[in-house]
C-alpha cells in the first residue's frame, strides 16, 4: 500500500465519521474489525480478531462489546473455551460497511488517489490498515513526511488528515513534548505563521511507520 493511499482513506473516513451521529461512531480500527469479518466471510474468535490487531484480548473484547452492542456484530460462548468469544458479523454489521465504504468513496472519488476505487475495494483496504495501529498523532507524523515543504501549519493538517482542529493541536502538543515536532514561528504576532516540522527522531518515526504502511497487502478478491 502507498502512503498517499492510507492516508487518503484515513481522511476520508475521518471526514464520515464526524458526521455520523455521536452513538455509532466507530474508530477506525472497529470498522477494520467489521471489515475484517466482512471480507472474510465467516465469524472470528476473539484471540484471532486479537491477533489480527496486535490488541491484548480485554481490548479486543471492550472493542468486540461495543461493535455488538450497537448491532453490528452478534457475540457468543466458543464451545471448548468458553472465555474466547466467537464474533460473527450481523446484517446490520454488513449493511453498515457498505455504506459506509461508499461514503469514504465519494470522498475519494473527489480527490486525484483512489479516484476510481469502489466500496467493495474500500472495505479490502480497510481489513489491510487494520492491522497496523496508528493514532492521530501518527497520522500528524506522516501529513508532515508527505508535505512538500517538509512542514505543516496546524490548520495543513486539519485539511490533510481530516481531523478536527483540537485533535490536531492536542497531538501537536503531545508529540513537541515527545521531541519528534518542533514549531517554527515565522511572525510572532501571526499564530497562522507556525510551523511544524519533524526533529531527527520525528523523522525516524514517521518512515517506519510509513515503512510498515508499504508492508500492508490488500486482499484480492477470491
Amino acid at each position: 500500500m502507498e502512503l498517499r493511499e492510507y492516508l487518503a482513506i484515513r481522511r476520508a473516513y475521518n471526514l464520515v465519521r464526524q458526521d455520523m451521529p455521536a452513538d455509532r461512531r466507530l474508530t477506525f480500527v472497529e470498522l477494520a474489525i467489521l471489515c475484517r469479518m466482512d471480507v472474510l466471510g465467516r465469524p472470528m474468535n476473539t484471540s484471532e480478531i486479537a491477533e489480527y490487531q496486535g490488541a491484548l484480548r480485554p481490548t479486543m473484547t471492550h472493542r468486540t462489546k461495543h461493535l455488538s452492542e450497537l448491532g453490528f456484530m452478534v457475540r457468543s460462548k466458543g464451545s471448548s473455551d468458553r472465555r474466547n468469544v466467537i464474533c460473527e458479523i450481523s446484517d446490520e454489521g454488513r449493511e453498515f460497511v457498505e455504506q459506509t465504504c461508499r461514503l469514504i468513496c465519494d470522498i475519494l472519488h473527489a480527490g486525484n488517489i483512489l479516484s476510481r476505487t469502489t466500496a467493495l475495494r474500500v472495505a479490502r483496504y480497510v481489513d489491510a490498515m487494520g492491522s497496523l495501529t496508528c493514532m492521530s498523532g501518527d497520522l500528524v507524523l506522516l501529513g508532515i513526511l508527505q508535505s512538500e515543504t517538509s512542514s505543516r501549519t496546524v490548520s495543513d493538517l486539519v485539511n490533510v488528515l481530516g481531523l478536527l482542529q483540537p485533535t490536531v493541536s492536542m497531538s501537536v502538543a503531545a508529540l513537541e513534548g515527545e521531541g519528534l515536532v518542533m514549531r517554527l514561528r515565522q511572525d510572532e504576532g501571526a499564530a497562522r505563521s507556525v510551523d511544524i516540522v519533524l526533529t531527527e527522531a520525528g523523522e525516524t518515526r514517521a518512515a517506519d511507520i510509513a515503512d510498515e504502511i508499504r508492508a500492508l497487502v490488500i486482499r484480492r478478491k477470491s
